[in-house]
């Protein structure tokens, strides 16, 4: 492949997290199930915002966590994601800038307010989040910008935006222009209700030979794949695309590609905080190694040790520095 100006261009939603601890008993009272994603609209968030406990504030969004996450590993990035022309607006666009990451989509005043996700953390550290999606549901085909695609070597697509139509469009155009150039093209499935929502799609994605990479939890592949079991799913899904990535959480992760297969364990960890943005880094991790061209089993492990820092601490960004964790990886 030629030179790149990017490494990886990621397309998600611009989010601000607000993650505050909860008990069992709170989720059920609102009606929550412990480590799902659901969406709501925005009299929900501001009533819910009002009931929850005192939240701590940090710039999300799946994409956008792996996009930080591979500026932290030391390679070039950037972010394609819609914001209002508001508060949140602003601090989003500043924390993901200061990263390094680049990031040029305009805000915008007819969008509604900048999405924002109610994340609950229960003692046991699952996260149970309440997406309000807000402007991120209005990003636009405009805001692909094809020749940006082109320069990247890897295009990164977050399956929770492929809900809404304006998004899809975008993430097609995005596909196309990645085609065209060859960008190769990864996509992380994200969450079980996007594959219930839109199974059809995914499989036509991958019978059309659109998606490169393909990321998954042990849920969403036996989901994708109607198998019972994961060693089933993980043939079936393989066998329609380049390269599979299918994480386990604390059973560690497996990839396929061709006829070859690898797993890894998960890191050891001092305890376990906040599995909020686990998924995000290991894909972080896994596209690092990807764009250096390490092979499998080295990309595996570049996603478990940032998956590893990232559930040690409050939030889904990373805080300690992944180059410095992955010493010798990446060289």
């Amino acid at each position: 492949m030629t030179d790149r100006r990017l490494d990886v261009l990621a397309i998600g939603n611009a989010i601000v997290d607000v993650i505050a601890d909860a008990d069992d008993e709170f989720l059920a009272r609102e009606g929550m199930h412990k480590g799902a994603m659901r969406l709501i609209d925005e009299a929900e968030a501001v009533r819910l915002y009002d009931a929850m406990g005192p939240g701590r504030e940090a710039s999300g969004g799946s994409a956008a966590n792996t996009a930080a996450g591979i500026a932290s590993l030391g390679l070039k990035t950037g972010f394609i994601g819609q914001l209002a022309n508001d508060q949140l607006g602003t601090i989003f666009t500043h924390d993901i800038r200061s990263l390094g990451v680049d990031f040029e989509t305009a805000p915008r005043k007819d969008v509604g307010a900048t999405a924002r996700c109610l994340i609950m953390v229960t003692s046991d550290a699952q996260r149970t989040m309440n997406t309000f999606l807000g402007a991120a549901q209005k990003l636009g085909p405009d805001a692909v910008d094809e020749a940006g695609v082109a320069d990247a070597r890897i295009l990164y697509l977050e399956g929770y935006l492929w809900d809404p139509e304006e998004p899809r469009q975008a993430m097609y155009k995005a596909m196309d222009a990645a085609r065209a150039a060859g960008t190769k093209v990864a996509f992380t499935l994200s969450d079980s209700f996007v594959v219930d929502r839109h199974r059809s799609d995914l499989m036509r994605l991958l019978d059309e030979s659109r998606i490169d990479i393909l990321f998954a939890n042990e849920a969403e592949i036996t989901q994708l794949a109607g198998a019972a079991d994961f060693d089933g799913a993980v043939a079936s899904v393989a066998s329609k695309v380049p390269t599979l990535v299918a994480t386990r959480s604390e059973r560690g992760a497996v990839a396929a590609r061709g006829g070859e297969r690898v797993s890894v364990p998960a890191e050891r960890i001092e305890k376990l905080v906040d599995t909020t943005g686990a998924g995000d880094l290991f894909a972080a991790g896994f596209l690092a190694g990807e764009a250096r061209g390490l092979g499998l089993e080295r990309s595996l492990r570049l996603g478990a040790i940032c998956a590893a820092e990232v559930i040690q601490h409050y939030g889904a960004r990373p805080e300690a520095d992944l180059r410095a964790l992955a010493a010798g990886l990446l060289d």
